[in-house]
Order: C-alpha cells, then structure tokens, then sequence
C-alpha cells in the first residue's frame, strides 16, 4: 500500500520542484551551508505538497483515468489503492508538509499555503476553464520560486518572476496540445477543457508564449538591477536558453512529446545537457563575473 501511495505521488514529477533553488542560485547563496540546507528543506515541503495534490486530482479524475490509454494504469484508477486510504494520504502529506513549512519560516508557511489552496482549486474546478487552466499551473512555479526566496530571505525580482511564469505557460500548453493530438475525438471525455482548444489555437499560444519567454530572460539578463545585484556577464547564458526552448519545440512537433516535460528532460539527452550546460554557466558566471 505504501508502494501504492508514493507511485500516486508521482516522484518523477517532483523535477518540477527545483524551481525552489531559483533564488538559492541567483543571489549566490550556493555557497552558504544553511541557505543551501534551508533551501533543500523547502524543496522537500513542496514535494509533499505536489504528492498531496496528485493524490487529490487522481482522486477527482478516477472515473476518467480508468477510460484513458495510460492513465488507467494508476494506482486509484484500477483499485490497488482505496479512495480513503489515498484520501487520507493526503491529508497527512499536506499537514505534514505544512506544519514543517511553518516550522521553518512564517512566510514559507503562507506561501506553501497559498500554493496547496490554487492547486485544490485547480483540481476542483480551475482545470476545466479554458486558458485558466494553464496560467494556473504556471503560477503554481511562482510558487515555487517564491518559496524558495522567503526561506533564505532574499528578495525575488519581478522580471525573474516573469520568466518563471512563461516558461512554465510553455510547458503547459505544450502539454495540452500533446493530449489533444494524442486522444484525438477522445479528448475532451478524458480532459473537458480540451473541447475547448483546437491545435491551431494551441500552436499560436505556444508562438506567442516562446517568443516573449526568450525575450524575458534576455530582458532580465540586462536588467540594470540584474546586472548591479547579480551578474553583468549573466546575457553570456542567454544561447542555453535558446537552444532548450528550440529543441523542446523540436521535441514537440517533430518527436511527439511534451506530455511529461520532466520526464522529457531526462530521457533526451541533448536537452539535459543543455540544461546542465545552462546552470554550470550561471554558475560560473556569478563566480567569475559576480555584481560588484
């Protein structure tokens, strides 16, 4: 049964998670033992709290699951896990995670708050309104990064934020439009909000959503802010950037991915190295060129 819980928790997704060390790196903190130890603890609540939420959406989505291809294949859906017990799971994963969260720092605990609330919200009820559907997972990474900042208590500056939030509207609607094409006429039995797209809306948004994504790490690299606080050579990683988003378009439309981002990640091995080569950059940046 435990085995049962933690695969309904979905570890491979809690990829999404380190969003929280965002502001552990870019204030430079890396090098600081208890920003590091503080900022590992709050990716550890938001695991516990994205597992809670995985809980509760598989619990609201049972029915469906167990008519679609692959989701039928999840512990609440074919019945190897009861309701109560997967209820009851997340109760306990989200006090806990909560109570630690509170433990560690105020703030956190409000905006790990804030966090579990849109994301109950969207399970309930957000997930089936059109465009709202993906600005909510998007500001769930706010989230994240926000947490990230109040647990070492740095400030997050906005054009981060900004970047945050488009790049994960990218992946969502990268993410519709892969289920659309692969349930076809079937789609909205599995997901009803997606009656409500069609892939020529889709392919626009994702035009419009890449473009302003590339252009809001470029704005926040030379960010006069950016460039006082926290690197003038920082515009240096701007080909990363470039690359990821072009081979995860490529993966997209050429390849038929998209469905898991995170899993997307590790299994291509050009774009992890990419994404790898992206943060020893950053890295090496803020510790050779740093803001003086």
């Amino acid at each position: 049964m435990i085995r049962e819980i933690v695969i309904s928790m979905r570890p491979r997704q809690w990829l999404k998670n380190t969003f929280v060390f965002g502001a552990l790196i870019f204030s430079r903190r890396f090098t600081d033992p208890e920003s590091v130890v503080l900022s590992l603890a709050a990716f550890v609540v938001f695991c516990l709290l994205s597992g809670a939420v995985y809980l509760l959406n598989d619990l609201a989505d049972a029915n469906a699951d167990r008519r679609h291809g692959v989701k039928r294949a999840r512990p609440i859906a074919r019945g190897s896990l009861p309701a109560r017990t997967a209820a009851a799971a997340a109760v306990i994963s989200a006090a806990a995670a909560l109570a630690a969260a509170f433990a560690l720092n105020l703030s956190l605990g409000l905006v790990s708050s804030g966090y579990l609330l849109l994301m109950i919200l969207y399970s309930l009820c957000l997930k089936r309104v059109v465009i709202l559907d993906a600005i909510t997972l998007a500001f769930g990474f706010i989230f994240r990064v926000a947490a990230g900042g109040v647990v070492i208590a740095v400030p997050i500056s906005e054009w981060f934020l900004i970047c945050t939030f488009l790049l994960a509207l990218f992946l969502a609607l990268c993410k519709r439009r892969h289920e659309l094409l692969l349930l076809g006429e079937e789609a909205s039995g599995h997901r009803t909000v997606l009656a409500e797209y069609s892939p020529n809306l889709l392919d626009q948004m994702v035009a419009v959503v890449t473009s302003s994504t590339v252009m809001a790490y470029a704005l926040y690299t030379l960010w006069e802010r950016t460039r006082l606080e926290v690197s003038p050579r920082l515009y240096y990683s701007i080909p990363f950037v470039l690359y990821g988003i072009f081979r995860y378009l490529y993966l997209v439309y050429r390849k038929d991915g998209g469905g898991e981002p995170g899993r997307t990640l590790v299994t291509d091995g050009p774009l992890l190295l990419d994404v790898a080569l992206w943060g020893i950059s950053v890295i090496l940046i803020l510790l050779f060129f740093p803001a003086k």
